[in-house]
């Protein structure tokens, strides 16, 4: 990682593992990335094909402005793709996106790859996107979970599927039903893509229900599940949210994992997962400092992890590569009392991009008539 310091800021800036670009050029001033690279993408400004299909859209309630929220997002060169969960009624998308290098404030999020993708009802196309990946070959992987109106009358729209994108032409070139992997307890929540030595393609899924990761050799289009030990499962009995991250190293990659409301966090090599061997192979990290309740939030493509504390806005990075102590934890971003992120990626600018959103007003219906307010700016933090 590279820490550039302008003035009373700095800026992260990604270097990604393996890149062939050595000396990347110096960054703008960060006034500048302020004025010019933060997007606010509500109120919603959904790139309808016409005026009258938005009309019945809003008609007929497939449109509640209120109800759409973003929560993850990837970057390929300009272009930032955004899933927006149906967590409620009215989200005409579930997979949006909107050009970075635009002038617009408030940006058109137009349906990716297109509207016909995007129809609620048809098992062919996208139902629930609730996670996303960009991996090295330029392939966007979502996570479409099949059930929507997660947060008010479930309704399971179609079985639970991985999508492939080619982000260079758009064109879907991969669809993975995941049924014979899932129980009725199933919750389905991260996705991470990895690309062995040899070039085969792995996907990992956590099953926060099970308590399990599926994995799925795409290459081979065979998978399984693997059942995590009960001792890290009891760890969040309420079986909340299972995070994932991939940690690239050249010894190995990792998958770090641990449940919200666990204060333990652990890992386990790669080549474990993809020979279905997991008895005596994770090892425990151990307990989080600085808080009981870690919230991952992305990495840099290489060993370090972003996250905040659970209910905080402090961004803070943490390499891998030592230990897990509150002294090799950096803070990145203060932040504020209105808003949350919700990930941080690298992309755009050769910079490490940030999505935050008052996701906690959300999702406890108190986000008022406007709904959800989500911003997309670079992570940069003010010096005291």
């Amino acid at each position: 990682m590279v820490l550039v310091t302008i003035c009373a800021w700095f800026v992260l800036a990604s270097v990604v593992s393996g890149g062939s670009d050595s000396s990347p050029s110096p960054p703008p001033q960060v006034t500048d990335l302020v004025q010019e690279f933060s997007y606010k993408v509500i109120p919603w400004n959904m790139g309808f094909p016409c005026s009258s299909t938005k009309n019945i859209y809003l008609q007929t309630g497939r449109f509640i402005q209120k109800n759409v929220i973003s929560t993850g997002l990837v970057i390929y060169k300009d272009q930032c793709v955004i899933i927006m969960p149906r967590l409620r009624e009215g989200v005409p998308i579930t997979l949006g996106t909107f050009s970075l290098s635009s002038k617009e404030s408030k940006p058109t999020i137009l349906p990716y790859p297109c509207w016909s993708l995007q129809e609620e009802g048809n098992p062919e196309a996208l139902q629930n996107v609730v996670d996303i990946v960009i991996d090295r070959t330029d392939t966007i992987w979502v996570l479409d979970t099949g059930i929507c109106n997660t947060l008010q009358q479930p309704i399971k729209r179609a079985p639970p599927k991985i999508v492939g994108i080619n982000a260079k032409t758009t064109q879907v070139v991969k669809t993975i039903d995941l049924s014979k992997f899932i129980t009725p307890e199933s919750l389905l929540q991260c996705i991470l893509v990895d690309i062995d030595e040899r070039g085969n393609y792995f996907a990992y899924i956590s099953d926060a229900g099970c308590g399990a990761l599926i994995v799925y050799d795409i290459f081979n289009n065979q998978g399984y599940r693997v059942v995590l030990p009960k001792s890290i499962v009891s760890e969040s009995p309420n079986k909340d949210i299972l995070y994932t991250l991939l940690i690239r190293k050249h010894s190995g990659n990792l998958v770090y994992f641990k449940y919200l409301n666990s204060k333990r966090i652990f890992y386990i090599k790669t080549s474990y997962l993809q020979k279905g061997q997991v008895s005596g192979a994770v090892v425990d990290v151990g307990p989080t400092p600085l808080c009981e309740n870690m919230v991952p939030l992305g990495t840099d493509n290489g060993a370090a992890i972003f996250f905040r504390c659970k209910g905080g806005s402090d961004i803070y990075i943490w390499n891998t590569q030592t230990c897990l102590k509150e002294d090799n934890f950096l803070l990145v971003q203060k932040g504020d009392e209105c808003r949350l992120a919700t990930q941080v990626v690298p992309g755009y600018k050769r910079l490490m991009w940030v999505m935050e959103s008052n996701i906690h007003d959300y999702v406890s219906n108190k986000a008022g008539c406007l709904g959800a307010s989500v911003l997309v700016h670079p992570l940069i933090k003010s010096v005291e």
